[in-house]
């Protein structure tokens, strides 16, 4: 980063677009590893995973897994406090989630038997998952 003839001191050439590029980076990598954990939380717990980051046109699903007769259509949210993953869940998201689901449903009429809920996994800091139950 340098500065130009003329600029104003403390003015810095193109900053702003390679730090944007970089934050989104680091977001992307930090999700990826969010589902990994929440992936691996749930397995423990005695789900399949079916699929992760499922896109359908409504939008993604960030891990479909099964346990038994249910089926988990599952949001993975890491933050720095519980209070902050909460609230990241907009009623637009979950609207989202929802439309994603009967989209997958439909394509995959095998489970549509199934009893099947909307969960959340919280990561917060360096504590346990946190798996929540029909929290959508």
């Amino acid at each position: 980063m340098k500065m130009m003839e003329g600029d104003k001191p403390g003015a810095v050439i193109g900053s702003s677009r390679q730090g944007t590029r970089e934050v989104r980076r680091k977001r992307y990598f930090s999700g990826l590893a969010a589902e990994r954990i929440a992936a691996i939380w749930l397995t423990l717990k005695g789900y399949r995973i079916l699929g992760t980051r499922v896109r359908t046109a409504a939008g993604e699903i960030d891990l479909i897994a099964v346990r038994g007769r249910r089926l988990a259509f599952v949001e993975v949210k890491r933050r720095a406090t519980r209070l902050k993953a909460e609230a990241s869940l907009s009623v637009r998201q979950r609207r989202r989630v929802r439309a994603a689901a009967q989209l997958w449903l439909a394509r995959n009429p095998r489970f549509q038997a199934r009893e099947f809920g909307f969960d959340v996994v919280f990561l917060v800091g360096r504590s346990w998952p946190v798996h929540l139950r029909d929290a959508l």
